[in-house]
């Protein structure tokens, strides 16, 4: 076996629960503020954070909830958010975070498969909340707002719980996110506490984030991203957050501006409008020191174009849910453009002939595997799923393509099952796409195989464009920069690309308007 180990050495993963983890980061500093909820201005001091938890944990425990229930939280981005996740954890349950744009049988699905026996929301989700909990288990509401005769979040407020209720931070599950995969139903992630704190300690070893750095999350809590790099990771680190409860290009460069952001935690389509729209002058970003993108590839033309313009690092991260979320990671000033950076301590990566199983050497292309403390338990209830994805040894397999160079810097190539095979030759579409969006008029691309008597394949492309950007044109800008296989047969031109919530691109929708 030829495994490549980190660069970065290893950590130690401290015994503490998520929530311990997070207290290391607020205790001492009670009277700083350390979430600020971005539309309203309305502050919250860490020790507010620490008291409102303690609270919620203790309310919990009385009505009989905690130890070992699970929770569904069903919310955006806001102060009260890692109140009801780290009231949860410190009580000894297990929370599940739920997608605000679900429908009600999405989330039932969810709600079902999860056990949850209450679910916490806010007035703008009570009723397709309460339309979800039939036929569940789910016996209270939580309308953190208040309304309609459900409880408010005031009403389960308790005295507060002293210390962490017992839990095995080994093998007890803290939450389980809902895998966005883009086939069949998303998959229940089993995260322990240890997954999240190891995760925590190796991102902190490497990240640099410091007690003045202060972010802008519209990530969404409910995603592993968001959840482990803002709501954990930078309240670890002593830092501030700003939240949004969605992305609003116009909101979120006017609270950078006005909270001096340093860093900014964003997805391929951001950067995209960042490196591109014209709003972006209006606007004072000259705080901001760092632009990393994670949760789906980023060209390298837009990530250094979105640098260049900000006048700020851009780096790539990578990760996935059942990762807790990060693998690797671009480390201080050694940046190289398209790569996803190095593994974070304690991480050990394979790089993997999808065919053969045998390992391959620096510098060729195969499905990424990887090894830490920072994987996952398992998918809930479904060993099958389990079994196809964790291999002997602990080893995570996670279905990318990827190579690793002799400095130990990952390149991610594609999804492996998204491939396009054209007569033989294989199509990544992430290239294509990264292609398209460098060439200017182009704001977002998709791309996906059609099938072909001929060819097997042909790639067919997506295409949003801003001003006068016509096909003649795109079709001329791919010949100069595509291998004749890799350039799309037909554009479909369109207003959107659909994405899910971490950015990834809905390829099955597309191939659906195909069918």
């Amino acid at each position: 076996m030829a495994a490549f180990e980190s660069r970065h050495g290893t950590v130690d993963v401290p015994p503490h629960s998520v929530t311990e983890a997070l207290f290391e980061g607020l205790v001492g500093r009670e009277d700083a503020v350390a979430v600020i909820d971005g539309p309203t201005g309305r502050e919250v001091t860490a020790g507010q954070l620490i008291g409102m938890i303690k609270s919620l944990a203790g309310g919990l425990t009385e009505r009989g909830v905690l130890p070992g229930g699970t929770v569904a939280i069903l919310a955006p981005n806001m102060p009260e958010y890692p109140v009801v996740f780290h009231g949860v954890a410190w009580g000894g349950g297990t929370v599940t975070t739920i997608n605000p744009t679900y429908t009600a049988p999405e989330i039932q699905h969810q709600l079902n498969d999860a056990g949850a026996t209450m679910l916490i929301t806010i007035g703008m989700f009570e009723e397709v909340a309460r339309a979800a909990m039939g036929g569940t288990h789910c016996r209270d509401l939580v309308v953190m707002d208040g309304g309609g005769g459900a409880l408010s979040l005031s009403d389960i407020m308790g005295a507060e719980l002293p210390a962490q209720a017992p839990v095995d931070v080994e093998t007890d599950v803290v939450v389980l996110p809902y895998s966005s995969g883009t086939t069949g139903r998303p998959k229940g992630v089993m995260l322990t506490h240890r997954n999240l704190v190891a995760n925590v300690s190796q991102s902190a070893a490497v990240s640099g984030i410091t007690t003045d750095d202060t972010a802008i999350a519209f990530l969404p809590f409910f995603h592993i991203y968001g959840m482990t790099v803002l709501m954990n990771l930078f309240l670890n680190q002593r830092a501030r957050i700003i939240t949004m409860p969605r992305f609003d290009l116009e909101m979120y460069l006017k609270l950078i501006q006005e909270h001096r952001a340093t860093r900014l935690y964003i997805v391929p389509p951001v950067a995209l409008a960042l490196a591109k729209h014209p709003l972006v002058d209006q606007y004072d970003v000259s705080s901001v020191t760092q632009i990393f993108s994670g949760a789906a590839p980023l060209g390298a033309e837009i990530e250094s174009a979105v640098g260049a313009r900000f006048g700020a690092d851009s780096v790539q991260g990578y990760g996935m849910t059942e990762l807790s979320p990060i693998s690797h990671m671009t480390v201080g000033a050694d940046i190289r453009h398209g790569s996803s950076g190095q593994a974070v301590p304690s991480t050990e990566c394979r790089i993997v002939d999808p065919e053969t199983l045998e390992d391959l050497p620096t510098g060729m292309e195969g499905e990424l595997w990887i090894r830490g403390p920072q994987v996952m338990k398992g998918y809930l209830g479904n060993p099958e799923a389990t079994a196809e994805t964790m291999a002997d040894g602990g080893w995570l397999r996670t279905g990318d393509l990827a190579e690793i160079d002799e400095d130990g810097f990952m390149f991610i190539r594609d999804r492996l099952k998204e491939l396009i095979k054209y007569k033989g030759f294989q199509v990544a579409p992430a290239e294509v796409e990264a292609a398209l969006c460098a060439m200017d008029g182009v704001t977002d691309a998709a791309v996906i195989g059609r099938h072909d008597a001929e060819a097997g394949e042909v790639p067919i492309a997506f295409v949003v464009t801003s001003g006068a950007v016509d096909e003649a044109a795109i079709r001329g800008h791919c010949e100069a920069c595509l291998a004749s296989y890799k350039r799309p047969v037909e554009y479909r031109f369109v207003d959107s690309v659909p994405k899910s919530a971490s950015g990834k691109i809905l390829r099955r929708e597309l191939r659906d308007a195909l069918a």
